[in-house]
């Protein structure tokens, strides 16, 4: 039977014993379902590749007649072109989700990365990015989403107080703290994984290609001479000298702790004093060949004979076969004595930099000595460059500068 579909019809449809359809006479193939349940929907049936197929458009009332009505008439625009509706849908539904991109992400992409860098990545996936985004499907999201989340990581989140509560309950939530370079990684992450999302063919663009970033500031911390001076009086008289090794071969070659905590000797040509950084250790992951100084031979020297016997690390740890692992309390240790408490690790390298540029070295050669692929990484030591600078012009304003006569009255 075929009427013409109203509300007033919808709601008087009776229920019967078994499920039945009542035919719009304005669109072909369009009705309504009445359940056995008492359950009402609207569907649409056509024909496809040569068989009858039943589509669900919604259910009432929480569709309209007219709304189901002008999905139908869609719906019948895209069979007459040759498509499937319930093939598109099922297809949705079997689209990838944002998990199922980060798990591929992670297990094919991060492992070609540095560990440490790989596990960062992890960490803002799984507690930024999934919490959000898990069940949404790659397809769906847009620009704006990426806008939208990255905004909400700058904002940061409250975390615990480290100060220990007086009762047993939690320690209160400390307010969010503004993270702005934290979710300029992100988005970094963010534009990575979605570009590969194209290539594995989930999607047909990038959202994040353009993701809006937020000023950065570069930390710039150098240590004075005095400062060196101090630190390295502290290192002389520390009684673990397996870690003040590091932090000395840190200050002489300017390589991230991580190079130098996993150092092996077979990468040091000691008699052309050539250290051959192997890529599974860089940042970069590739190599990287830069010469060191004499006393930093000394030193790899004074290492091999202090080492256990047949053990490949400068500095071994305490589980055989692992080098040492981490150096934050021995740090905090030195950098109290030595009086430079607001001085990272990482500092150690900007200060080998800026000594460097202190003794006339080129971006260039400060570039390939500390392992930069890009020449917009060692841009931040540029302004140093001013004092050698100015020196050479003074020198040559000093040459030319007119020589004073005496005139006679």
């Amino acid at each position: 039977m075929a009427t013409h579909l109203t509300e007033r019809i919808v709601k008087a449809a009776e229920i019967g014993t078994r499920k039945y359809v009542v035919f719009d006479e304005g669109c072909a193939g369009f009705g309504l379902c009445v359940f056995e349940s008492g359950r009402k929907g609207f569907v649409l049936i056509y024909n496809a590749a040569g068989r009858q197929r039943r589509m669900t458009i919604g259910t009432w009332p929480s569709w309209s007649v007219t709304a189901a009505r002008e999905e139908a008439k869609r719906l019948k625009r895209d069979i007459d072109r040759g498509e499937d509706p319930m093939d598109v849908r099922s297809t949705a539904r079997q689209a990838p989700t944002v998990k199922e991109l980060i798990d591929r992400f992670i297990d094919e992409h991060l492992p070609k990365l540095e560990g440490t860098n790989a596990k960062d990545q992890i960490s803002m996936l799984n507690g930024l990015v999934l919490p959000d985004w898990r069940t949404r499907k790659v397809a769906d999201i847009t620009p704006t989403d990426v806008d939208r989340l990255l905004t909400k990581i700058a904002l940061g989140r409250p975390r615990p107080s480290k100060t220990a509560p007086k009762t047993k309950r939690r320690a209160p939530l400390k307010p969010p703290k503004p993270t702005p370079i934290r979710a300029n990684r992100a988005g970094e992450v963010l534009r990575k994984m979605f570009s590969l999302a194209v290539t594995w063919k989930m999607r047909t663009d990038n959202p994040a290609t353009a993701f809006r970033k937020r000023p950065e500031t570069a930390r710039e911390r150098f240590l004075s001479f005095d400062e060196i001076q101090r630190l390295a009086d502290v290192l002389d008289d520390d009684h673990e000298q397996r870690s003040a090794g590091i932090i000395r071969l840190c200050m002489l070659t300017g390589a991230r702790v991580g190079e130098v905590r996993t150092a092996t000797f077979d990468q040091f040509n000691l008699d052309l004093a050539i250290w051959t950084k192997q890529a599974a250790y860089t940042k970069q992951r590739r190599v990287h060949r830069v010469p060191i100084s004499h006393e930093a031979v000394a030193l790899i020297r004074l290492r091999r004979t202090s080492s256990p016997k047949g053990c490949p690390f400068l500095f071994p740890g305490d589980m055989p076969g692992q080098p040492m692992a981490d150096l934050s309390r021995f740090w905090e240790r030195v950098r109290v004595k030595a009086d430079i408490p607001d001085v990272r690790i990482h500092d150690l390298r900007h200060t080998f930099a800026s000594l460097l540029v202190s003794g006339g070295a080129s971006l260039e050669m400060i570039g390939r000595l500390l392992g930069h692929t890009q020449i917009g990484t060692t841009q931040r030591y540029a302004h140093l460059i001013d004092s050698p600078l100015r020196a050479g012009v003074n020198a040559v304003g000093e040459m030319l500068k007119p020589r004073l006569k005496v005139v006679g009255d």
